[in-house]
């Protein structure tokens, strides 16, 4: 068994409107969900990808409108990258987020490629990473209706950086449990702090790699808005999900079990430093209930809350998903 890269990333917003305005209209990513958070269907869960919202490309949002800002700090996923085509398409982003006033750093080399960082509007921290010379996991296919142009379009979810107190815990999960092989290190941006080291798996690159750093002397991070809730890695189909659980269960760790997202099946586990992984499953898709050509385009529910639609629906504020 080997994870074939990351999944998806998902976050914390307190305003979906905002949202979707900043991820839709200047990310350029297409909205390939829109639904609900399944444990709290009255607030949104909304889903972002690729032109299929394909497994690696997907960065998701659940709505917490009374959640407070983030307080940075360990224990945490400090970052999510989203893939760029080329070095040269850092150029153009680098005007587009000045075009829209956000905030961003300068471009730089990390693990041997060029990046850029920046903020959204919450502060939810996000690497552009260029895909020029990866020789691992595939991108995604670009939005034909993105207002970015599609040589220069995020076409799915780069490296995931974690920052932890103890790196060492963190490393032997996902090295002796999860099969994920050392891939090297770089400086990091703190003078002091040591090295960020790099692990990946499956046909490796920037779609499949978990960056950490190891920080001692930080408070843990208090979730909220701008913060990442949790990273989940793929897997083949539901075999071999199954056979994770197994693996996972002799291991030790408590899980959630086999769980049942619909557009894909899940199993939840928290590594030593806290934070959440989920294993997910390729299938079945986003386009289980809609066709490709509509996705995101309404409120989609799962068969379990399709007969609360209405008052699901009498709790939400309405969203303008149109470009």
């Amino acid at each position: 068994m080997q994870f074939k890269g990351i999944h998806h990333v998902s976050a914390i917003t307190a305003d979906a409107r905002r949202n979707v305005d900043f991820y839709t209209r200047i990310l350029g990513l297409r909205l390939v969900k829109k639904t609900v958070n399944q444990d709290d269907p009255s607030v949104y869960h909304l889903f972002y990808g690729d032109e299929l919202g394909s497994p690696g490309t997907e960065f998701t949002f659940f709505e917490l409108p009374m959640a407070g800002r983030t307080r940075e700090g360990n224990n945490s996923i400090s970052a999510t990258s989203l893939r760029v085509p080329s070095d040269r398409a850092l150029e153009y982003w680098k005007e587009r987020l000045d075009e829209y006033g956000v905030e961003r750093e300068e471009i730089l080399e990390r693990a041997g490629r060029w990046t850029l960082a920046f903020r959204d509007f919450e502060g939810q921290r996000i690497i552009l990473v260029s895909d020029e010379h990866n020789s691992g996991v595939a991108g995604g296919v670009p939005w034909d209706k993105s207002p970015v142009p599609a040589e220069y379009s995020i076409i799915g979810l780069g490296p995931v950086q974690l920052t932890v107190p103890n790196a060492k815990q963190t490393v032997r999960v996902l090295t002796e449990l999860m099969g994920f092989r050392h891939a090297g290190q770089y400086p990091s941006q703190v003078e002091g702090q040591p090295d960020i080291v790099v692990y990946e798996t499956g046909e490796g690159g920037t779609g499949a790699e978990v960056h950490i750093e190891e920080w001692t002397d930080l408070p843990q991070e208090r979730l909220g808005r701008g913060g990442v809730h949790h990273v989940a890695f793929r897997t083949e189909d539901e075999e071999e999900l199954r056979q994770w659980i197994q693996q996972i269960t002799a291991a030790g760790f408590a899980h959630s079990g086999y769980v049942d997202r619909f557009y894909f099946r899940s199993l939840y586990f928290r590594e030593p430093n806290g934070i959440l992984f989920e294993l997910a499953t390729d299938g079945p898709g986003f386009d289980t209930d809609e066709p490709l050509e509509h996705l995101g385009e309404s409120l989609a529910l799962p068969p379990f809350l399709e007969p609360k639609r209405e008052e699901i629906e009498a709790q939400l504020r309405p969203l303008d998903t149109s470009l």
